[in-house]
């Protein structure tokens, strides 16, 4: 592996625009739960059955307990060497795009800039009837919480059965079009559309490396797969 991780160093420090996308396996070197772990189970319900729009509208206040308590978990840990390395490789780098799944902001607390979050921020609010934005870290005095204009918030995510922003889909496919080099790690790669981003990027010309604890894309998609924690890979390409 070490002549890879060369190789793979050497095409990064040559390419003119990198792009990663990251996903849960990220966040969970961390100490985040894995959405669709055990460990993501809350109250006996599951995470797919609380971030619906009807979950939502149904009953505010116990969707707003599951993301305060989730909040309160992600508060407690810390970016991981992988976050940290691909802050270092922005600031090496002529272009850089840095595409997460992940909600949890870990990726711009360990100094990342131009991060393009497709599934939103856990800790942004979004008001329900002024739909004004706001990033709110410390936690709610009531749940749920309301906004100024006396209408409900709700967390800035995408749940289920909402549609991604239209223009962050396009950023992110069109900076995955433009890719020389393109990393996809932490992730299992069947999310729609982040799952073919690495397919676009190939199809483009870019030499598309996955980094994960095993294999999820097909030898179509990725060039090479360097298997093992993201934490202990991605330093190594610096």
């Amino acid at each position: 592996m070490t002549d890879e991780i060369e190789h793979i160093r050497a095409l990064i420090a040559e390419a003119g625009s990198v792009v990663v996308l990251t996903g849960a396996g990220v966040s969970a070197e961390s100490g985040v739960p894995t959405f669709r772990g055990a460990e993501g189970l809350w109250r006996n319900f599951r995470a797919e059955e609380l971030a619906t729009p009807e979950a939502f509208g149904k009953d505010p206040k116990l969707v707003w307990e599951w993301y305060a308590w989730r909040r309160g978990l992600i508060a407690a840990v810390e970016p991981n060497p992988a976050h940290y390395a691909l802050a270092e490789m922005e600031k090496k780098t002529g272009r850089f795009t840095l595409i997460t799944q992940n909600v949890d902001g870990l990726h711009t607390l360990a100094g990342s800039s131009n991060v393009i979050e497709m599934h939103g921020s856990i800790w942004q609010v979004r008001c329900t009837g002024c739909a004004i934005e706001n990033v709110e870290r410390e936690a709610f005095e009531t749940l749920p919480p309301v906004c100024a204009c006396g209408a409900l918030l709700r967390p800035g995510v995408v749940w289920f059965g909402e549609s991604l922003d239209p223009g962050v889909v396009s950023a992110s496919f069109g900076a995955a079009a433009e890719a020389d080099v393109m990393l996809v790690v932490g992730t299992s790669s069947v999310v729609q559309p982040a799952a073919s981003l690495g397919a676009e990027a190939r199809s483009a010309g870019a030499y598309v490396v996955e980094v994960n604890i095993e294999r999820a894309l097909g030898g179509s998609v990725a060039n090479a797969t360097l298997t093992g924690p993201a934490g202990e890979l991605l330093p190594r390409l610096l």
